[in-house]
């Protein structure tokens, strides 16, 4: 256990935080993570997790990262944190923080203590909302949509399989106050596990949420770029460094500037719960060819503090076929020829509610990544990809959907044809796949609270079963 006297020891001149990498599971180098150790770091943390994956993960309630390369992170991160007694921090543990993803981390690290006799003060954080005090929250008004959202509903609320708060830094100070040493949040703001120790010992919020922001993605924010590599932020009272752990790899100001900009509508403000930071005055300065030196964030508390709502409901399920296609008069006619095949399935399938299943087909070549948005309408490859996706009330109709739809544009005939052997490429036997449930976020909305912890207790403190080595 991290002795008392060291975290309620007066504030130092500086702080330093070890990000290892992107998300946890995504890997680093061991020499980058030595040369962070080196640094003789005051506290290592990673974000585990992200809502950019889609729904599925939070709606079935899996990670989106693998086991044996979440424990290989992990075992490194463990095994180097106990034996410096500082604290480790993990948030959206699991991928997207709710209670099946808690528990699958904590079981990742339960079974490494064990194998590698270490122990510690270990701190859950859970994330789960109850239903109920969302629906509490509905009828007195204080859940509200972000752009583009639909309003929630208590319909929408009762669809949804997991729903998950994003918490602040206040719920890890609590965790930290207990005496926790490696504490594992449920979904949790980004920056807040690499702020949270740097705010208990006494160091500006704003400061160490900035640093945080670009910590959470750790070498991302270097050049080149990459999620799986090391970052060690240094944090003193008016401003903080940023400097990447690989020889290869540096910091310059216009790549933490955009990293700062990183999934931001508003280049000026970055809400989070409770508040915003405002960088109308922050500066980023070139200390050498490896470091960033930033001064001058400021944090602005919301009116209300709020906190970010996910939900995720089932929507059906789910089957595919991947085809390419080569000939350039099929190519030219392909609009025609893929609402031919609707025509024939609605046709064939006549039986069957339109509102019962989805046709989709991608077209990669054209459109396949923007779709609508694509300014370029023009074909110019040689060749191009469908992607021929079902989307149903039961398997067994998307599997007949789709099967049926990657038939008819196999054998459709189209002026111009020449051969009749068919007219897509299958890359893959058997040519359709069952992909299984389909999940859509069901909640994307603030919700107020009067306690930033309310959400988020208890606490659950627990004790490694090691052996200290």
């Amino acid at each position: 256990m991290m002795s008392e006297s060291k975290m309620a020891a007066p504030a130092a001149r500086e702080i330093k935080v070890l990000s290892p990498t992107a998300i946890l599971g995504y890997g680093f180098p061991e020499s980058s993570f030595e040369a962070g150790l080196a640094r003789d770091p005051d506290v290592i943390a990673v974000d585990a997790g992200s809502s950019d994956p889609g729904p599925y993960y939070l709606g079935a309630g899996v990670s989106f990262t693998d086991r044996a390369a979440v424990k290989r992170d992990l075992r490194l991160m463990l095994r180097a944190a106990r034996a410096r007694d500082i604290p480790l921090l993990i948030g959206s543990a699991g991928g997207c923080g709710a209670r099946p993803h808690l528990d699958w981390t904590l079981d990742i690290i339960r079974e490494i203590a064990t194998e590698d006799r270490l122990r510690g003060r270990l701190a859950a954080i859970p994330a789960d909302v109850d239903k109920a005090v969302l629906c509490d929250a509905l009828a007195s008004g204080r859940i509200s949509s972000l752009p583009g959202v639909p309003l929630a509903t208590p319909a929408t609320v009762n669809a949804s399989t997991h729903i998950v708060a994003q918490m602040g830094e206040e719920p890890l100070l609590e965790a930290l106050a207990k005496g926790a040493n490696v504490i594992v949040a449920g979904r949790c703001y980004d920056p807040a596990v690499f702020a949270a120790v740097p705010i208990a010992r006494g160091f500006d919020r704003a400061l160490a949420l900035h640093m945080g922001k670009i910590l959470e993605c750790a070498a991302i924010a270097a050049t080149p770029g990459s999620g799986s590599d090391c970052m060690l932020g240094t944090l003193s009272h008016s401003a903080f460094t940023l400097e990447a752990l690989s020889p290869n790899r540096r910091c310059t100001v216009a790549s933490v500037a955009a990293h700062t900009l990183y999934e931001k509508s508003d280049p000026y403000h970055l809400p989070g719960p409770g508040g915003s930071l405002d960088l109308t005055e922050t500066r980023f300065e070139q200390l050498d060819e490896h470091c960033v030196r930033v001064s001058g964030s400021r944090f602005s508390p919301a009116r209300r503090y709020a906190v970010k709502l996910e939900g995720a409901s089932p929507k059906g399920f789910r089957t595919i076929s991947i085809a390419g296609a080569r000939d350039p008069v099929f190519i030219a006619q392909i609009d025609t020829i893929i609402d031919a095949a609707r025509r024939r399935v609605a046709d064939n399938f006549a039986q069957v509610p339109e509102s019962a299943y989805r046709l989709i087909v991608r077209v990669y070549g054209r459109d396949g990544v923007m779709g609508e948005l694509e300014p370029q309408k023009t074909i110019t490859s040689h060749e191009i990809c469908l992607v021929i996706e079902a989307v149903a009330e039961t398997q067994a109709l998307a599997d007949t959907i789709c099967g049926f739809a990657r038939a008819t544009l196999l054998h459709f005939g189209y002026p111009g044809r020449i051969s009749t052997a068919g007219n897509l490429a299958f890359p893959y036997s058997p040519s359709d796949f069952k992909v299984g449930q389909v999940f859509e976020f069901s909640l994307y909305h603030l919700l107020e609270v009067d306690d930033p912890n309310s959400l988020f207790s208890p606490v659950e403190i627990t004790e490694l079963q090691g052996k200290l080595q």
